[in-house]
């Protein structure tokens, strides 16, 4: 036999039938809805017990429209399938969670300043508390016609000092990896970037050139990628024609891992012949055939520090008075490097 509450569950429930169990007026159960602290807390309990046991679930739509909040952060970004874009997402999410807030992906449909001001153009049309970007490229602070109440973090390069950021000290990353090569003896390092119109893959590539300079090196030519593994191959098949070559600094893991393929199907071995350093650290590197040395950028961190940014404009925080937080980044030596063969 069905039993009264179970069959209540079903037809759908309203604030009346979760006031008539815990005995009090629909105008408290309202009020335990939306949190409000103008309820006793013995009061509370009766209520909060009362809905678990009716399986009540509060309407956060109509409470969103009484106290202009959703508990919801949108988070923006170009191509959300990529490594950094994916693992800052996952801990964006998270760190909102934990906050009580859901999270909304606004996707951008190509890289062009004008889709970025297109896709910015139209956020007034979306139910959201706050706003995070991950990444804009093509975007110009000035493309981003944001009313300036919306409560927003980036973590991109590009807005940093415009608006509120949480970014990884990449510079540093970077001067590391190229460092450690030259310490254990490489004559010069090469390096295969990222895309053209990437800012974290012009900080990367910057920070290389100036490594090499720093050490009296003239930096070899540069080969142009875009995160793929697909073109860390096609520039290791490259690469594997010099025999020169025995150190190269990769943008990324993925590329990493494509430029590995590439120097073992030419007969070149790592570490033996060729030094490689990825960026990133993913779950991957660690578990590749040649463990990959890397720089470890903290997604878990910038994911915290971006929820932490918002909220604290939606606690009444200036924009103004966030400026950009740098998470620091860490060298993590496997076994993908080596002294050169003499």
């Amino acid at each position: 036999m069905t039993t009264g509450a179970t069959s209540t569950r079903r037809t759908g429930l309203s604030i009346k039938d979760v006031a008539r169990l815990a005995g009090v007026s629909a105008q408290t159960v309202s009020r335990v809805s939306s949190g409000s602290t103008n309820v006793r807390p013995e009061t509370r309990e009766r209520v909060e017990l009362a809905m678990q046991q009716l399986g009540y679930t509060p309407n956060r739509a109509a409470r969103a429209l009484r106290v202009g909040q959703t508990h919801t952060i949108g988070l923006m970004a170009h191509r959300f399938e990529r490594t950094g874009e994916a693992l800052t997402m996952k801990s964006v999410v998270a760190a909102a969670e934990q906050e009580g807030y859901a999270v909304t992906l606004i996707d951008v449909v190509g890289t062009s300043e004008s889709s970025w001001a297109q896709r910015a153009s139209r956020l007034s049309e979306q139910a959201m508390d706050a706003l995070v970007i991950i990444r804009a490229e093509g975007a110009a602070p000035e493309s981003l016609a944001i009313a300036p109440t919306l409560p927003i973090a980036v973590s991109d390069s590009r807005l940093a000092g415009y608006l509120p950021a949480a970014i990884a000290d990449q510079t540093t990353g970077t001067q590391e990896a190229v460092q450690h090569l030259l310490e254990l003896g490489h004559r010069t390092v090469h390096h295969i970037s990222g895309p053209v119109d990437s800012v974290p893959a012009q900080v990367r590539s910057t920070a290389w050139q100036q490594t090499l300079a720093g050490a009296g090196i003239r930096p070899p030519q540069q080969f142009v990628g875009d995160w793929s593994a697909r073109s860390g191959y096609e520039s290791g098949r490259r690469l594997a024609l010099d025999p020169d070559v025995s150190a190269v600094f990769c943008c990324n893991d993925e590329t990493a891992f494509g430029l590995m393929r590439a120097l073992h199907e030419a007969g070149r071995r790592v570490p033996d012949d060729v030094s490689i350093i990825g960026f990133d650290d993913i779950g991957l590197a660690e578990f590749a055939a040649v463990p990959l040395t890397t720089v470890r950028q903290d997604f878990h961190a910038i994911g915290e520090e971006l929820v932490r940014l918002v909220l604290m404009q939606v606690g009444g925080a200036e924009r103004h008075t966030l400026g950009r937080t740098t998470l620091p980044t860490q060298f993590v030596q496997r076994a993908s490097t080596a002294p050169p063969r003499s």
